[in-house]
């Protein structure tokens, strides 16, 4: 069976995509939950990891002999592994606009990334009012997430980003977590879809465990010095 090494389930949004798309997609593996206890070189993090994988990082995919690391490549590995469930969308001209928000938000989006850490387990809407106030780069880069979600919701007619659930949702999924955290505006019909994606059994599930972890860890966490 296939094992997916990944980080704490509250910050680690790198982790969280390739979980939900095998656990939605009902596609069998081991997690290897590796805490993120520090991420400098002696750490028990990077010990585990640099054993197996050359960057240290998660998440991390071993099949077999085989190891994946870098969340892109993993979701394409399943793809072709498993072809039957469809994990890019069956058109073509869908599939290759799939790939192209995926590596879009794969190598982009940094401002709302660092400005607006994933943290599920917080509520912090005080917080998101100041960075959207203040960063003008987050409202940038939420101004392009709206209208990346609508075209493609416009054009498939949901319930999804393609119609049914694909990588390109589990890709998102990191996203929608900091959109609720921070309670930044978006419009209703993008809310919607976000609350539609966290209601997916596999996403609910990477939430609810999120937020039993219970595990602060005060380098993951800018905007508060203990845990509520």
């Amino acid at each position: 069976m296939m094992k997916l090494y990944i980080g704490n389930k509250n910050y680690s949004s790198w982790s969280m995509r390739p979980w939900v798309l095998l656990t939605q997609a009902g596609i069998p593996f081991k997690e290897v939950m590796v805490r993120f206890d520090s991420f400098e070189a002696g750490s028990c993090f990077k010990s585990t990891l640099s054993t197996l994988s050359p960057t240290g990082k998660v998440p991390l995919l071993v099949d077999g002999e085989l190891v994946v690391w870098d969340t892109l490549a993993i979701c394409e590995y399943l793809a072709e592994q498993f072809p039957d469930h469809h994990l890019w969308p069956r058109d073509q001209a869908a599939r290759a606009r799939a790939r192209s928000v995926c590596a879009e938000m794969h190598a982009g989006f940094t401002n709302l990334r660092s400005h607006c850490p994933m943290n599920i387990e917080a509520t912090l809407p005080e917080i998101g009012a100041l960075i959207w106030r203040d960063q003008a780069g987050v409202r940038t880069d939420v101004a392009r997430l709206v209208a990346l979600w609508t075209q493609a919701l416009d054009a498939h007619g949901g319930p999804l980003l393609f119609g049914e659930f694909s990588i390109a949702d589990a890709y998102f999924a990191p996203v929608c977590m900091r959109l609720k955290t921070y309670a930044l505006p978006v419009p209703p019909a993008i809310s919607a879809y976000v609350d539609r994606l966290c209601a997916l059994p596999g996403i609910k599930a990477w939430i609810d465990q999120a937020k039993a972890e219970q595990d602060f860890l005060d380098f993951e966490e800018p905007y508060r010095l203990t845990l509520d």
